[in-house]
């Protein structure tokens, strides 16, 4: 099975990211796109409806996983190391939101990823992220 397919059966077997309704939407080369549907269950303030940042946070560390996994110079598996999300505006109620993002460099040990999560105000980001990863040692 190759990397790609590897990457995808491993993100859509995630239980919070299933609990969450994720959606794998592209990944390859270092790159990937996950959608996440609007759900009242996440909603973070109920006077505004607006989506809990913890549940945007999940969908950008998920998907800064998913892109690690699938670039061409990390060997397999991954976990986060560190990553700073940015909050630049609450995401529209009864809006997807999508997060996209892409390993822009990979070491023996760690990889560095960068992500982007819009609305339909693809214009305005909700959030970015920039973030360290591990990279998995073949044995």
């Amino acid at each position: 099975m190759d990397k790609v397919a590897v990457a995808r059966q491993f993100i859509e077997a995630i239980p919070h990211a299933s609990a969450l309704g994720m959606v794998l939407k592209d990944i390859s080369g270092g790159r990937a796109v996950i959608s996440m549907p609007y759900d009242e269950r996440f909603i973070g303030d109920p006077k505004t409806g607006v989506i809990h940042g913890g549940a945007v946070s999940a969908l950008m560390d998920t998907c800064c996983g998913a892109a690690v996994m699938s670039h061409p110079a990390a060997p397999g598996g991954t976990a986060t190391i560190d990553l700073r999300i940015d909050y630049m505006r609450a995401a529209t109620p009864g809006q997807t939101i999508v997060t996209t993002a892409e390993c822009y460099h990979v070491t023996r040990n760690v990889a560095f990823v960068r992500a982007t999560t819009v609305d339909d105000d693809t214009d305005r980001p909700v959030a970015t992220a920039s973030g360290a990863f591990t990279v998995e040692k073949k044995f």
